[in-house]
């Protein structure tokens, strides 16, 4: 397919959104087997027709030769690497593994790093790209709904420590963000469900109307629905997109943080549980964002009805809602405890937590009562111990 064909035949096959962040803006395109023609989309963006693709071992099976021939096909060369495959991949130890792999390819300040894959290939990719001969370009294509819907788009990077997630990482925005809604056939279940959670999400913030359609639509989505994974893609990023472009860092408005919804407890429950395969991330958030409504309805911000209406939802679509097959011995409230005053949002000893006034209503606080939070700690720990106190 030529540069003409491509833009000939792109009206109408993608949606296109744009993360408005001035000469740092870029562009989100959403379609459906994208991946043939991802060389001539990319190509204009490149500093140089030069670019080395970096993988996880599970997503190079499925897609990265379809990858390589369309890149060859637009006159680009290119060089891939693979990673393992998990979470344990954003690490110290695969970072320099990474860095060094980069090196020895060539890499220089006019190559384009392209992260293909999940949550995890676009974070240690980006994070790459933004040190590495102190920066380079790089494009996101993910290949997982988590990160379709959020990883990819807002610029955060990072890898992970053994004190806690995400720790150690920068803000690098990409050139692009290519989603292939058709590389989501070859995803598990499981991950599908992950990724689920941060979908719905950015419905709990600030889109009602989004979540009235999730209730409708949301087991169309979870199933492989083409049209309706499209449709959730486009609605997700469009609110990330709007929230980005208005806080970038975190900072200003301070918007960006209501991107955190569930996040406090689910970094948490990611660090307790050893950020492996017993707890994946999308999991992690769907308990999170219980716990954040919960919490919300103990400090009399929202309605009871609203905490059902959430966990009905989530556990409806199969995501778990409690802590149910997670608790042991060494979950405490003080091991918890420990792990939220070392999660990177916490400042000046106080820790941030999204809470909400109801369903699409999000807001931020610092003001949450230690011994609230502890009871809501302690009491999930006992449901997840099935009532024992």
């Amino acid at each position: 397919m030529t540069a003409q064909e491509i833009a000939a035949t792109a009206k109408g096959n993608v949606d296109v959104l744009t993360v408005a962040l001035g000469e740092r803006a870029y562009d989100i395109v959403i379609g459906d087997r994208l991946l043939s023609s991802a060389g001539w989309r990319l190509r204009p963006l490149l500093p140089q027709p030069r670019t080395i693709t970096v993988s996880d071992a599970n997503v190079a099976a499925h897609h990265l030769a379809a990858l390589e021939a369309s890149l060859r096909d637009a006159a680009i060369k290119n060089a891939s690497i693979v990673l393992p495959a998990g979470e344990a991949t954003k690490s110290f130890a695969q970072f320099e593994s990474l860095v060094d792999q980069l090196i020895d390819a060539g890499v220089d300040r006019q190559t384009t790093l392209i992260a293909l894959g999940g949550g995890v290939i676009g974070d240690i990719v980006g994070f790459a790209a933004s040190v590495i001969l102190r920066g380079v370009p790089f494009i996101q294509i993910p290949t997982t709904l988590l990160a379709q819907v959020d990883s990819s788009v807002g610029g955060k990077t990072g890898i992970n420590t053994s004190r806690g997630k995400n720790l150690v990482g920068t803000f690098h925005q990409p050139l692009m963000v290519l989603v292939d809604v058709a590389t989501l056939d070859t995803l598990p279940r499981r991950e599908v469900l992950a990724g689920y959670a941060e979908t719905v999400k950015y419905a709990l913030i600030e889109d009602a109307e989004f979540f009235d359609w999730l209730n409708i639509h949301g087991a169309a989505v979870r199933d492989g629905g083409r049209t309706e994974r499209r449709y959730a893609i486009h609605e997700a990023c469009q609110g990330k997109a709007r929230i980005v472009g208005e806080d970038e860092r975190e900072s200003g408005s301070g918007r960006r943080v209501l991107l955190n919804l569930g996040h406090t407890f689910a970094h948490m429950l990611e660090a307790q549980s050893g950020f492996g395969s017993r707890l994946l991330h999308g999991e992690a958030v769907a308990i999170g964002i219980v716990l954040a409504f919960e919490l919300s309805a103990r400090l009399g911000y929202c309605v009871p009805a609203d905490v059902a209406a959430v966990r009905h939802h989530l556990s409806a679509r199969g995501l778990p809602v409690d802590l149910s097959g997670l608790v042991d011995d060494g979950w405490t409230e003080d091991a918890l405890m420990a792990h939220m005053r070392r999660d990177k949002k916490a400042s000046g000893g106080r820790l941030t937590f999204v809470l909400v006034g109801g369903i699409g209503q999000a807001f931020a606080t610092w003001d949450v009562p230690e011994a609230a939070l502890r009871t809501l700690l302690k009491d999930a720990l006992a449901a997840g111990r099935g009532g024992a106190g």
